[in-house]
């Protein structure tokens, strides 16, 4: 839809040409800008309009609009103000998402600009000097709810406002009172400070005090009774109800179409498909606590106008909650949530209509002198010192085979490794855990090196990072590390021909005497690998170049797209995997009959130039719980205050994600947040088609690897505090350091000599005393997290299948399972043989870690030693002398897949 200039406010010329916000407010009619120094502060009895503009990873920017009213506004200045936002939209391209914010009940996004809070001021906006503040120092009370963003409101200054639930901030002339109801998070608490060091900068300068009230505590401190004095005396709060407010119900989604007359017409409800939305109509789909306007790309803005209008109208007259959330969408811009609703929304991705929508608006930016980005190159920067050193080890059935320095750069495509990289950090030696998975490896090798790698990280100095990877999904820094890597087909762990002799496939393990295509690929010499592949002409691809190995000759095939570098890593690869091969150079399109003879005759293959896939900005996301449900929420416009001492965090960086386990969160064992982690890639909350292979990296507050800090403005003094996070913001608030208010979670780990095998030979596996979860690549089944004392969660049943699902070297091969009972629920460990003479016996379902009826008194890292002969036969799947007569790691395993552990 075209849009031009001359049909633009004047006030939105140059508007989203740079990066940072814009706002707008409605006076007498007209749309007027409001100045930066009042940027943050809304008047209740106005209507603004704010746009966000951010310039993406990938070059173009992206605009966000938001019309906000005053719970005071007129409807004449809101209708206005939800026409010029629209008109905005336009002058834009048509290429921004819309949102109504209500005073009161903004959206995350919304408060994330305005961090740490907006507090609404009575009366309206002005453009004209002069005093809006009387000389008498207004006392106001006001509620302060959300852990990662605050939603400020004022309410009555009367002890009824009071309740254990919420956090309140007394604001008074000469102090500043923070009251923490006893039912309040910790979270809110802290964010509540942040607020409360907003109101002590500028509404008095940074000049008065602060004091915290902690609900109940009524005698000992002046602060409390200075406080409860402003009340007219101390007095008991009533305790809430047992609900805590309205519960939430499901409501039916309904889509409505919505004509040129704004009449709205139910066309489908609950099973909707995305065919249903036409290009050339309006859309409502009403969620019940949120409404989408979906707007289809060959629409007129009148038409859009009269959409927007009809579902306001449809809201007010339904007599909806002012916390009913609306959204307006163009066809191609479609959110997350958005999509969810839908049974199926294709995943082939349309161009994005922010790419259409700047290269209509690209030259009316240049000619009023803004410049405008182009895409950047992709970015291969290590972020950490390559020149480290490297440990290789093949997991060969349950044992670790370290290989030699000279092999450790060669891996097999049918087995599964563990590398520890040990490289220069800014105190002291980190060191980078990776589980590699190879694409034909069998599911057995796979969970114990899974397993294998935990209990090497867990015993490590330093909490180091723990990655899983998988073959054809490896992160850039996986490549970096190595620098040079050659991937062979097959494998020669004692899994994989087990395998092979057991369903009686072929053998592809690489041999000289064989015939052998590789892809080269890679960056420079620092970052590049040859991959062996199928050999056949299918595999070809004219944007790589390939080694082909056939008997005593060998070809080097150059593909038409590319280019020098390419063709010097093709003669390096040659050096390195052979150096006194003779290579026959062949450029594409001049091959010798002989060439395709061995790939087994000439077939297609792709031609085109591989694009580039569109690079996303990356998304923080917070896990929570909430009666006994998993889910995830955004967290908008992140920094590094969003890390949250108690919370666990996913950064989606699209390619791979990073699980943050803080120090006072309630997960203690790193195999327990890459469960979390594969449980995020199961959820695709942002509908991108996560692979379940892509990697998965555990990084622990205070140890943050450069490669994840660089997605931060990261301020290592923050990393290094101790103390929950409200203890933290106090002592900032009052300039006091919060280092020794709390040990650090890692002065309670003890820890091995070195953090290699052979380190862990005569260790317990529960070294750090804390109860484990269940390990990702275990057998589990139905098994429980525990994310709080009151909830818990039912993980991806089995864990071990789904995620390394059709994990044999051929596709139709069946897979080998482990050899550990496949008995549902997680576990935790033991120690040996003198509990086998133990007399007191329970049953198995009061024993387990998840149990709801648990013994008491009992050794809990004993808990299969109260089990019955025949029960424990029955669970374990052994008599207890045979079992431990095991190695402690198998023991622990065992009773981790039954949940003893």
């Amino acid at each position: 839809m075209a849009f031009y200039s001359k049909d633009v406010d004047p006030v939105f010329h140059g508007a989203g040409a740079k990066p940072g916000l814009e706002i707008w407010c409605i006076e007498k009619l007209r749309l007027v800008p409001v100045p930066k120094s009042s940027i943050g502060k809304f008047y209740s009895g106005s209507a603004y309009v704010v746009l966000s503009t951010s310039v993406l990873k990938s070059g173009p920017t992206q605009h966000d609009i938001h019309y906000w009213l005053g719970n005071d506004a007129n409807e004449v200045d809101s209708a206005l103000a939800s026409d010029k936002a629209l008109e905005l939209d336009a002058a834009l391209g048509s290429c921004a998402v819309q949102y109504r914010e209500v005073q009161g009940q903004e959206t995350e996004k919304f408060l994330s600009y305005f961090k740490p809070c907006i507090i609404p001021v009575e009366g309206v906006f002005t453009t004209q000097e002069g005093a809006l503040n009387g000389d008498t120092y207004q006392v106001t009370l006001l509620t302060c709810k959300g852990d990662h963003v605050a939603h400020v409101k004022e309410v009555p200054f009367s002890r009824s406002s009071l309740n254990h639930n919420d956090v309140f901030i007394l604001d008074t002339a000469s102090k500043i009172f923070l009251f923490c109801g006893c039912n309040s998070s910790i979270q809110e608490r802290a964010k509540s400070l942040e607020v409360v060091q907003y109101i002590k900068e500028n509404k008095h300068s940074g000049k008065c005090e602060v004091a915290t009230i902690e609900d109940g505590k009524l005698v000992g401190d002046s602060d409390v009774g200075e406080f409860w004095s402003l009340f007219g005396g101390y007095a008991p709060i009533p305790r809430d109800s047992a609900l805590g407010g309205p519960q939430q119900v499901d409501s039916p989604v309904i889509l409505f179409w919505i004509s040129l007359q704004g009449k709205l017409s139910q066309i489908g409800s609950d099973s909707l498909e995305k065919d249903m939305l036409e290009k050339n109509k309006c859309y409502m789909l009403d969620c019940g606590a949120e409404v989408f306007v979906w707007m289809g790309r060959n629409t007129l803005i009148t038409e859009r106008k009269t959409s927007i209008s009809a579902a306001e109208d449809f809201l007010r007259k339904q007599e909806r909650s002012n916390g009913t959330h609306l959204t307006f969408l163009t066809e191609g811009l479609e959110t997350s949530i958005f999509k969810s609703y839908f049974n199926s929304w294709p995943q082939t991705a349309e161009t994005k209509l922010y790419d259409e929508g700047r290269e209509k608006v690209a030259a009316i930016f240049k000619h009023q002198g803004y410049e405008v980005k182009e895409l950047p190159e992709e970015d291969v920067q290590s972020y950490i010192n390559c020149r480290g050193t490297l440990k290789v080890w093949r997991v060969n059935g349950h044992e670790l085979s370290l290989l030699p320095a000279s092999e450790q750069t060669k891996l097999y495509s049918g087995d599964c490794y563990i590398v520890q990289y040990t490289y220069p950090g800014t105190e002291r030696d980190e060191s980078l855990f990776y589980a590699w998975l190879g694409q034909g490896s069998v599911l057995e090798d796979r969970a114990d090196a899974v397993f294998h790698m935990d209990a090497i990280v867990d015993s490590a100095r330093g909490d180091p990072v723990m990655a899983q990877i998988a073959q054809n999904k490896e992160p850039l820094q996986f490549f970096l590390i190595f620098q040079t890597l050659i991937v062979y087909k097959g494998g020669i762990s004692a899994g994989y021909k087990k395998f092979v002799a057991e369903t009686g496939v072929d053998d592809y393990t690489y041999d000289e005497k064989k015939t052998a295509l590789f892809r080269v690929q890679g960056t420079g010499p620092e970052n590049m690998q040859a991959i062996q592949v199928d050999h056949v002409s299918s595999s070809l691809n004219s944007s790589y170049c390939y080694i082909l190995q056939s008997g005593t000759s060998v070809f080097t095939w150059i593909g038409n797209l590319t280019s020098s570098k390419d063709h010097d890593l093709l003669d390096r690869m040659i050096e390195l995997i052979n150096p006194a091969w003779q290579p026959i150079s062949v450029r594409e399109g001049s091959e010798p009959d002989s060439f395709w003879s061995s790939l087994g005759g000439k077939t297609e293959y792709p031609r085109e130039k591989e694009m580039k896939k569109f690079i996303e900005d990356p998304h923080l996301f917070k896990f929570t719980c909430t009666e006994g449900d998993f889910k995830v929420k955004e967290i908008y416009s992140f920094t590094q205050d969003d890390l949250t001492t108690e919370d666990v965090l996913v950064l989606d960086c699209h390619k791979e994600i990073y699980v943050w386990i803080g120090r006072h969160s309630t997960i203690k064992s790193k195999q327990e947040a890459l469960n979390l982690g594969l449980k995020f890639l199961q959820t695709n909350i942002l509908e991108e088609e996560l692979s379940l292979e892509a990697p998965i990296y555990v990084v622990t507050e205070g140890h943050e690897p450069p490669f994840f800090t660089c997605f931060f403005e990261w301020d290592p003094s923050k990393a290094n505090m101790h103390g929950n996070s409200f203890e933290r913001k106090l002592a900032t608030l009052k300039g006091k350091t919060s280092s020794g208010t709390a040990p650090s979670r890692n002065a309670l780990k003890p820890r091995s000599r070195e953090a290699t095998p052979d380190g862990l030979r005569s260790r317990s596996s529960s070294s750090n005393g804390w109860e484990r979860s269940f390990s990702p690549a275990s057998t589990v089944s139905g098994s429980h997290l525990k994310f709080s004392d009151n909830y818990s969660v039912s993980s991806p049943t089995p864990v071990a299948r789904k995620l390394f699902t059709g994990s044999s070297p051929y596709q139709d091969s069946p897979v080998i399972e482990p050899s550990s009972p496949s008995t549902n629920e997680n576990s935790h460990q033991i120690d040996a043989n003198e509990t086998s003479a133990n007399s007191l016996i329970y049953p198995y379902q009061r024993l387990t870690v998840s149990s709801t009826e648990p013994v008491s008194g009992i050794d809990v890292t004993k808990r299969e030693a109260y089990l019955s002969e025949e029960e424990f036969a029955e669970k374990i799947g052994m008599p207890k002398g045979a079992f431990y007569k095991l190695p402690k790691w198998r023991q622990n395993k065992l009773k981790m897949a039954v949940d003893l552990f």
